[in-house]
């Protein structure tokens, strides 16, 4: 079974992406660029979901 967690050995700023890229069996770099272009299109709701998840996600 899998788990949602933020990964240490695979981040940029709080392994959230790389942590959701492990869990959908995807390229952390594909996952970080649509986090960005997300961000950048839905007006800092992407943003605002990243924080959320950086403070609810726990860490391994």
């Amino acid at each position: 079974m899998k788990n949602l967690v933020r990964r240490r050995d695979d981040r940029m700023v709080a392994g959230v992406c790389s942590g959701v890229a492990d869990y959908l069996g995807l390229d952390p770099t594909l996952v970080r660029l649509l986090t960005v272009v997300l961000a950048i299109f839905s007006v800092g709701t992407a943003a605002l979901a990243y924080v959320a998840a950086w403070i609810l996600m726990p860490e391994v």
